[in-house]
């Protein structure tokens, strides 16, 4: 019988829809993936703000993985939100013992409201526990900054920061450069097996519709993975898909805040 490209998404859930574990399953939907969830939290937010976050117990999320892993399985597993050393350590635990492949990591740490989602005391968790186990790493520019204790800001910092992020144990980086004062907006890809750094242009687009950009892009990558592609080429499609959700997504109004990209662009027939 035929089967599925199987990917799994281990993130908190976000109640209005446009990121989190809901993001993450539209992408796996949208690119043909088969999409299963973990959820490590559950908060209650909108296009403008996160109003309240219930965290789920780290046993809790070990039997959600157990339970997925043991009967379905996957071929790549995405991690987004993870509030606290000891989720993060559960977490680290029961994907080694299930020796998942094609780890997608990234460290959500600030909602795009600017509301805090991640323990200070989780950051050296996910830098000692986590990040070693990944094949990637999606972090934004403040996500680099908190990750290596200094500011990185601009294009040049990026050239460095994303082979000292790289040194902190993952074969793959891709630094994110949304977040500069620029006219584009280029990612940096780095690969410490090749010792390969390359750029990936973007345009910057002016939307109000950016919520949820950073799960979608890294829910892009590990669809790739699950559906056999190498990293450059899960990357380069990802990125593709995240500038057309961005572009299709800016003419909707949904919300009074960020709102969300569009998923299925390519699917839904335009209103």
């Amino acid at each position: 019988m035929k089967t599925y490209h199987r990917a799994l998404t281990i993130a908190g859930s976000d109640s209005g829809g446009g990121a989190g574990i809901q993001a993450d399953l539209k992408t796996f939907s949208a690119l043909g993936c088969f999409g299963m969830s973990v959820i490590t939290a559950l908060t209650a937010q909108n296009t403008r703000e996160v109003t309240g976050i219930f965290p789920v117990p780290s046993e809790f999320i070990g039997q959600q993985i157990d339970a997925v892993l043991s009967d379905i399985g996957t071929d790549a597993v995405k991690i987004g939100m993870l509030h606290s050393p000891e989720v993060i350590t559960v977490v680290a635990q029961h994907l080694k013992k299930w020796a998942v492949p094609n780890l997608v990591l990234d460290p959500v740490m600030v909602a795009k409201s600017g509301d805090k989602l991640l323990q200070d005391d989780a950051v050296t968790a996910l830098k000692q526990t986590l990040i070693p186990l990944a094949n990637i790493i999606t972090p934004n520019l403040p996500e680099a900054s908190v990750l290596l204790g200094r500011p990185v800001i601009s294009r040049t910092d990026m050239d460095t920061a994303v082979r000292d992020l790289a040194d902190l144990g993952c074969p793959h980086v891709l630094l994110k450069g949304g977040h500069l004062e620029e006219t584009g907006s280029h990612d940096l890809l780095f690969s410490t097996d090749t010792g390969r750094l390359r750029e990936l242009p973007g345009k910057r687009l002016s939307t109000p519709n950016s919520h949820g950009t950073g799960c979608t892009l890294s829910s892009a990558i590990c669809a790739g993975l699950a559906r056999g592609m190498d990293m450059e080429d899960a990357v380069a499609q990802a990125k593709t898909y995240i500038t057309e959700a961005l572009t299709a997504g800016a003419d909707f109004s949904i919300g009074h805040g960020h709102g969300p990209v569009h998923h299925f662009h390519a699917l839904w027939p335009d209103p």
